[in-house]
């Protein structure tokens, strides 16, 4: 294994201050602007330690995605250097559960879309209109995607330009509104309490390998990945840490109540604040509903592509050239898991479902790594790999076993059905040619 011939011509132009800004545009997202008020629900006053534990599992599984993809820059995606590393079985199982965590992810963030425009109409209305909205939101951008690539990247880039700019206000204003005494504390968590909340702050974290699968087009990766990684992931702990604080500071115990956590805590200090960040969390999570729904179908047409699931998920539109079967299929899935879920559920079973594939891409860096293998020059090298992929799946461990018991089997489960799959495929595909 010495060179890639799918991946040849690929340039090492990204800087690490582009590499940086990249992981933060995909980490934050949607979520913090509706994770505070459960973290809160979940361990009071104490949640802010909850992102600072993620942040070093998120920290370490990152580490490693960076050395898979120095070593491996596969235009497949994260999936690709588990592949490459173990074998198409092992690549088709990453890439189910790639698919299934974004598509809870989506569903999750539409449905906290959906809770914030509720709150705008009259109680006796909220029903209709919640289902409405999430009809609404996905199917637009579903069919805005239909009109090609081009389209639903101009959709994402003119939405995520004003993503930063509300939490930068609500840190830097919401200062003012802080209370010491809203950080008093009548009990401690509970273990179930404590587990929800690393669940919820690792799924507020989650997102970098995303731009990470690109480290193969990253010049001097041997400085660049770490100093980006580095950069990107303390800013955002920062970020999400401040944010806590100071929504707890200005809510207190009244904001593990809110499903509008942002927007609550600016209302304590001007009515006008309140709308600003109701229009800055709808923003940003139509920005990462349209960047799913445009990324998110690519990974079912890939799949369908290579042989994997049915050939009619790899359709493309004769004029649009956008996979529109595939499109359909995963807006019509994140409509059916908004209806029936709630924001907290789906972001849950979203973490849980991407755990196995972060154990994957730490277990198949450890593994290029030992084998040398290089296939776009020099790679990263990470000096204390070793001590990252321990970590990165211990932690994930850990967080697979906080989970419920009915959540547990229900990832079990999705591990199975993937590679029954395809070893049913590959009987077919034998039968076919005798």
């Amino acid at each position: 294994m010495t060179e890639n011939q799918r991946d040849s011509g690929l340039v090492r132009a990204v800087g690490p201050w582009a590499l940086s800004a990249s992981i933060v545009s995909s980490v934050v997202g949607a979520g913090i602007f509706a994770v505070p008020g459960t973290l809160a629900a979940c361990t009071g006053a104490y949640a802010p330690l909850a992102f600072l534990v993620c942040a070093v599992a998120v920290g370490s599984v990152a580490i490693c995605f960076a050395e898979g993809g120095s070593r491996v820059p596969t235009s497949g995606g994260s999936y690709g250097c588990v592949a490459a590393a173990f074998g198409p079985l092992a690549g088709y199982v990453s890439g189910a559960l790639l698919w299934f965590s974004n598509v809870l992810a989506c569903g999750g963030i539409v449905a906290a879309l959906a809770d914030v425009v509720v709150t705008l109409v009259p109680p006796a209305w909220s029903t209709l209109a919640r289902a409405v909205v999430i009809a609404g939101v996905v199917t637009g951008v579903a069919l805005f995607n239909l009109g090609g690539v081009t389209r639903g990247a101009r959709l994402v880039d003119a939405v995520t330009v004003v993503k930063l700019l509300p939490l930068a206000i609500f840190v830097t204003v919401g200062v003012v509104g802080v209370h010491a005494t809203s950080f008093s504390e009548t009990a401690a968590p509970t273990a179930q309490g404590l587990g929800r909340a690393l669940i919820l702050a690792m799924f507020a974290l989650t997102g970098m390998e995303t731009p990470l699968s690109a480290s193969g087009e990253v010049a001097d990766p041997r400085r660049t990945i770490p100093r980006a990684l580095a950069t990107a992931m303390i800013s955002i702990t920062l970020l999400y840490v401040a944010i806590q604080v100071v929504a707890q500071g200005i809510l207190g115990s009244s904001l593990s109540h809110s499903a509008v956590p942002l927007a609550d805590a600016m209302g304590r200090i001007h009515p006008a604040l309140r709308s600003l960040m109701l229009a800055g969390a709808a923003f940003s999570m139509f920005g990462w509903i349209g960047s799913d729904i445009l990324g998110s179908p690519r990974i079912l047409f890939a799949l369908s592509r290579d042989g994997f699931l049915p050939r009619g998920l790899g359709a493309v539109h004769p004029r649009t050239h956008a996979p529109h079967v595939a499109i359909l299929c995963h807006a019509a899935v994140v409509i059916v898991l908004a209806l029936t879920g709630t924001f907290a559920e789906l972001a849950v079973l979203a973490t849980l479902a991407v755990a196995p594939l972060y154990i994957a891409g730490c277990a198949a860096a450890l593994w290029l790594a030992r084998r040398d293998v290089r296939l776009a020059g020099s790679p990263l090298g990470f000096r204390w790999l070793g001590a990252a992929v321990f970590t990165g799946i211990a932690s994930m461990l850990v967080m697979i076993a906080l989970a419920s018991r009915a959540e547990i089997l229900g990832l079990l489960g999705l591990l199975v059905v993937p590679p029954v799959i395809y070893a049913l495929q590959n009987i077919a595909k034998g039968r076919a040619r005798t």
